[in-house]
């Protein structure tokens, strides 16, 4: 019934483990061969790109790979931007613009803290960042910008947030959340725009419809208003990202949002034992905003779950060691059998520590990404820079590394002069006029930079092998050598040059699985590779190992381990005493959960 319903809304309520992802494609499966849907009528929305690469794999099993072409099957970043390349341009930015990360947007706001000229007041980058970030998830612009709690860095924000987005649309660039924001203000603003992708996506299916949030939310409402086509997928018992503005009402509502909305519920698990199951319904049966549902299995009940009480995080630490040195000698397992999941990442440390002192072997999931490592982001600025040249952020980055005698002086010489003359820096680098008072070696290396810059435009415009081109310019620039000169320690330097040739691996591998590929298409992709602390790549290279895993719940979403210990900190409730809680009255406890 959930594959034949295809006109109309339908709201799928899908329990862990009951086969989602199976009825979207075999419902994709079915528009195509029994409706006879042009592909390109079908969009499918998931939240990652491992999701959204796994669902157009099992499609393709389906239908084979002609039968997906022109179909797309993306994250809602990935959609979003197909949107603003074909149409960002009536919001007043050009099509080759950039996508700032983290770094790049703290940058621009710093540089507005330092120019507001605060007298000695502190405020934090981060947390202005993140109320900025959290108005745009709410589509808030600048100019409705509101302050609901009287704190100083909201204050702050609100001063920060209008002159950060004017600095981005400088750069012609955009953060990760404008992503989204920005082709809501598109379909919502332009009408022609709206009908273009309501005639184009006729037939919508999300995934994990209880994550999204206002801004995902009012994005899918625009494309499906019109033929009311959409069918969700979720369960508001696994909503777990109200943090980063989740909105479970926005799956609680949706059948006053879309009336005359089909509800078929998927309770059988294919997944879990009996007694996972049961244990999960007792917890679930209390939250007070949920659609009844209960999960159930033809599995049988399985080992029984294992409460263990300890009396401290050591104490902890030391029974989870024992429980994995028995199981795995008992059941003859391998350590990568094992997960150890926790509510935070601060409460690995015991447990990193009690593995190191037993010689058992762990991943950590929750390291730097590698596209966050300095050396991947110095190589990485000069691309960027090479398809946006209004990308003033990356370009003052790679202004002077590795050295070229462009020292901070002239740098602050060339950053006025762009400011006064309303120039863009590009510009003005490419301007003898505006650089006659400079010293002579500064004015020759400026020439030679902005020659070797045009140079390898050119080459990646004739669409010359990517890969090779990219090997080239980095070779050219010297990024190796500034790395061995930058470090003392010739193992660290070497870690640092292979990842910097890991980016050309990154390179090659994208020219490989890509039809027309080109250097804007691989920047695209490195902007919005997922929102974890691993990219999906280097997470499935450490879980290969033979190890334990330490993760965070969030961390954990659909991956499966036979044996997972899940840790807490607990208190017993003690309401009549002020004083703290002594030592003997914690407790922490570790749950014992044979999958």
């Amino acid at each position: 019934m959930a594959v034949e319903h295809t006109e109309g809304p339908l709201l799928l309520l899908a329990g862990a483990g009951s086969g989602k992802t199976r009825v979207i494609t075999c419902r994709i499966a079915y528009l195509l061969g029994v409706r006879k849907v042009p592909s390109k009528n079908i969009l499918a929305v998931t939240f990652t790109n491992k999701a959204a690469k796994e669902m157009k794999a099992r499609v393709i099993e389906l239908v084979g790979k002609k039968g997906v072409k022109g179909m797309v099957i993306a994250t809602f970043h990935s959609l979003c931007v197909r949107i603003l390349k074909e149409e960002i341009e009536r919001l007043g930015y050009k099509a080759n613009f950039s996508i700032y990360g983290t770094s790049d947007q703290l940058s621009i706001i710093r540089d507005i803290l330092r120019e507001l000229d605060l007298d000695g007041q502190k405020f934090d980058p981060d947390n202005i960042l993140w109320k900025i970030s959290d108005a745009k998830n709410a589509l808030i612009e600048p100019k409705d910008y509101r302050v609901r709690f009287h704190e100083d860095e909201e204050y702050m924000a609100a001063q920060v947030y209008p002159r950060y987005q004017k600095a981005l649309k400088a750069y012609n660039a955009i953060d990760f959340d404008d992503i989204i924001m920005l082709a809501v203000k598109l379909l919502r603003d332009f009408p022609e725009v709206r009908t273009k992708f309501q005639d184009r996506y006729r037939y919508l299916m999300v995934d994990e419809y209880q994550d999204t949030n206002a801004a995902q939310y009012r994005l899918l409402y625009l494309l499906a208003s019109v033929r009311k086509n959409l069918c969700v997928v979720g369960d508001d018992d696994q909503s777990i990202y109200g943090w980063r503005g989740a909105d479970l009402g926005n799956i609680l509502n949706f059948e006053k949002d879309y009336p005359g909305t089909a509800v078929i519920k998927l309770e059988q698990n294919y997944r879990s034992t009996g007694n996972i199951l049961g244990a999960a319904n007792a917890v679930i049966k209390h939250n007070k905003k949920r659609k009844e549902k209960a999960l159930w299995t033809a599995g049988g009940s399985g080992s029984p779950i294992e409460y263990l009480r300890c009396d401290d995080g050591e104490d902890e630490a030391r029974m989870v060691m024992e429980r994995i040195h028995g199981t795995r000698y008992r059941d003859n397992l391998e350590y990568s059998d094992f997960a150890i999941l926790y509510r935070t990442n601060m409460q690995s440390r015991a447990f990193e520590e009690q593995l190191r002192y037993e010689n058992i072997p762990y991943v950590l999931i929750g390291g730097q990404q590698f596209f966050d490592r300095k050396e991947v982001k110095d190589a990485v600025a000069y691309l960027k820079v090479l398809v946006n040249e209004k990308d003033e952020v990356n370009l003052l980055r790679i202004l002077n590394y590795p050295k070229r005698g462009i020292g901070e002086t002239t740098a602050d010489r060339l950053i006025r002069r762009s400011s006064d003359s309303g120039s863009g820096l590009w510009e003005v680098l490419n301007s003898e006029d505006k650089l006659q008072d400079l010293p002579d070696r500064a004015r020759e290396s400026i020439a030679v930079f902005v020659e070797m810059m045009n140079r390898y435009r050119r080459r990646f415009s004739q669409r010359d092998a990517l890969a090779g081109t990219v090997r080239d310019f980095f070779e050219e620039i010297g990024l190796e050598n500034a790395i061995y000169k930058a470090n003392d320690d010739p193992k660290k330097a070497r870690r640092q040059v292979e990842n910097l040739e890991e980016v050309v691996t990154a390179v090659d591998s994208f020219e490989e699985r890509e039809d027309h590929p080109d250097l804007p298409g691989f920047l695209e992709k490195v902007s919005l590779l997922d929102d974890h602390k691993d990219n999906s790549r280097d997470k499935e290279k450490k879980l290969a190992k033979n190890a334990v895993t330490l993760m965070s719940l969030h961390s954990s979403k659909g991956l499966e381990f036979p044996y997972v210990f899940r840790i807490c900190w607990m208190r017993r409730a003690v309401r009549t005493l002020p004083p703290p809680v002594p030592k003997q009255n914690r407790s922490r406890q570790a749950v014992f959960l044979p999958t």
